[in-house]
């Protein structure tokens, strides 16, 4: 059976009524969830993909944060270790639950949907998976971290970072030598908002697809999210600084 990707997406409409629309992070949810739907579409695109991997691509687009509603009604954070696991969560509300039946009748795809979501906030895309479970968790975390970068250089802080001010706040040892020399962030390891935001240009190191870093650079992302921040501590501007350099050189040199 066809995706019937139309009523999917009505169906999300339905479903986020249940949660307050003036809420700042509500509101940054279902914006950033519209457009990873459409990035996720256009990467399938790009990579050629056939119209059934298109529009499964544009549907794990549309259901991979759905644990985030239930996220900020009960926590009111979109911090992960202070809360739940928005991945898990998002998989137990659609398959457990049985919420997925409203966006497909059909169970062929289950499988590649839950397995896309539980991975699109991993670390790492767990081993094992098939070659096609393992091309659409590496589209849905290529889109997902395309709009992240989006939001980090125009929406509100304090929604964001839980902070609007960061200028106080110090990169710790472990999240900087995680950054340098590991080159993935461990997110139980951060401790302040500036942690948060050293893992956010962490994500340069995590793209799948030329195309998603070509997007980075035409869109200067990494330059407009290190201009929205100065630091008070000398050693951490001089950290902030230099992990800007490198995620940028990175980039540069893989794009």
């Amino acid at each position: 059976m066809a995706i019937d990707i139309l009523n999917a997406k009505k169906v999300f409409k339905e479903y986020v009524k249940n949660y307050n629309p003036e809420d700042e992070k509500v509101k940054i949810k279902i914006a950033h969830i519209e457009r990873v739907t459409q990035i996720a579409k256009k990467l399938a695109q790009d990579l050629k993909l056939s119209q059934e991997d298109i529009e499964l691509a544009e549907l794990i687009g549309l259901l991979h944060d759905i644990g985030r509603f239930e996220q900020i009604r009960k926590y009111h954070t979109f911090i992960d270790k202070d809360s739940i696991n928005h991945g898990e969560y998002g998989v137990k509300i659609l398959f457990e639950e049985g919420l997925i039946r409203k966006f497909l009748e059909d169970n062929q795809y289950d499988e590649i949907i839950k397995l896309a979501i539980l991975n699109h906030n991993k670390a790492d895309i767990e081993e094992n998976l098939n070659e096609k479970q393992k091309l659409h968790a590496k589209i849905i975390r290529d889109a997902d971290k395309t709009d992240i970068f989006y939001i980090l250089t125009v929406d509100d802080k304090k929604a964001i970072w839980e902070s609007s001010d960061l200028s106080n706040d110090e990169i710790s040892d472990e999240i900087y030598r995680e950054f340098i020399e590991d080159k993935v962030i461990n997110y139980k390891e951060r401790k302040t908002s500036a942690d948060i935001l050293v893992s956010h240009f962490a994500y340069v190191y995590d793209f799948n697809f030329k195309e998603t870093k070509q997007i980075i650079l035409k869109n200067n992302y990494l330059d407009l999210l290190y201009k929205r921040f100065k630091f008070n501590n000398k050693e951490t501007e001089e950290r902030y600084n230099k992990i800007f350099q490198i995620a940028k050189k990175y980039l540069e040199e893989k794009g």
